[in-house]
């Protein structure tokens, strides 16, 4: 009986053909053929160009609290804005302790507007008879009324009064310094000088011509530096003008007054 040999290595069978596929199912497409095969990777280092256009500036999760932080220590304007809120706030908190200041002031003190009036005049000097110069001279008699409970005035020096014919000063002087203490009524006597002046015929026709008809308007304005006193606290220096528009019967010494009217304001700075 004739024994069998096997073969050590037998050859792999044949590949199977590719079956054909059936009618009316999808075929898939091939891939294209590389025309240029790819290198295997060699192990190393590699530098990646990737155009700035496709950069995205997103730090990574384990950065991205450190990135926070850093701009926002890098950021110029956020210091600015907090100090402008800052001043903001000082500012409106100011204003609110100054109105609160003045509501109380208002109610303990309960200010009032001082009154002014020109209570007398005498005039001399003025002759409209002649072309010759004239050196008017008036003592002009203000009537100055404090109306507060709680306040004085200090009239101090540096005060002016001036009294004019249209646009004309005729005389100027000062008023007296003195205390008016509350509750009070004053009558302040100035005696006011002018240089030796001419007279156009027209304002002497003017003057003659009101003084005929009894009533010649004059207008009194008196500047003068005050200080209020609330219990032992002086103010700053505080400038009160005061303008009354004064009609006299006559340009002599026994002149009465016919109207006067004043109106005044303040500076306070």
């Amino acid at each position: 009986m004739a024994d069998r040999v096997h073969p050590r290595d037998s050859p792999p069978p044949p590949p199977s053909p590719p079956r054909s596929p059936e009618p009316g199912s999808p075929r898939k497409p091939l891939p294209p053929p590389d025309d240029k095969p790819v290198p295997p990777l060699v192990p190393g280092t590699y530098v990646i160009q990737i155009p700035k256009d496709q950069i995205y500036r997103v730090p990574p999760p384990e950065n991205e609290g450190r990135y926070g932080r850093r701009t926002r220590r890098e950021n110029p304007r956020r210091p600015l804005r907090r100090c402008c809120c800052c001043s903001i706030a000082a500012v409106a908190a100011l204003v609110v302790l100054l109105a609160a200041a003045a509501g109380v002031f208002y109610l303990v003190v309960r200010p009032r507007s001082p009154g002014y009036a020109v209570s007398g005049i005498s005039i001399g000097g003025l002759n409209l008879t002649s072309s010759s110069p004239v050196s008017p001279a008036m003592d002009v008699a203000v009537r100055a009324n404090n109306p507060n409970g709680k306040i004085g005035i200090y009239y101090l020096e540096g005060s002016s009064a001036e009294v004019y014919y249209a646009d004309l000063k005729l005389c100027d002087g000062a008023l007296p310094a003195f205390y008016q203490p509350a509750n009070n009524v004053t009558v302040l006597d100035a005696a006011l000088k002018g240089g030796a002046m001419v007279l156009t015929s027209q304002v002497r026709q003017a003057l003659a011509s009101d003084q005929g008809q009894g009533s010649v308007p004059l207008t009194v304005k008196v500047t003068a530096p005050v200080k209020l006193k609330v219990g032992a606290v002086k103010t700053w220096k505080i400038t009160v003008k005061v303008t009354c528009d004064v009609t006299v019967d006559k340009l002599t010494a026994t002149a009465q007054i016919g109207s006067t009217e004043c109106d005044y304001g303040v500076d306070i700075f």
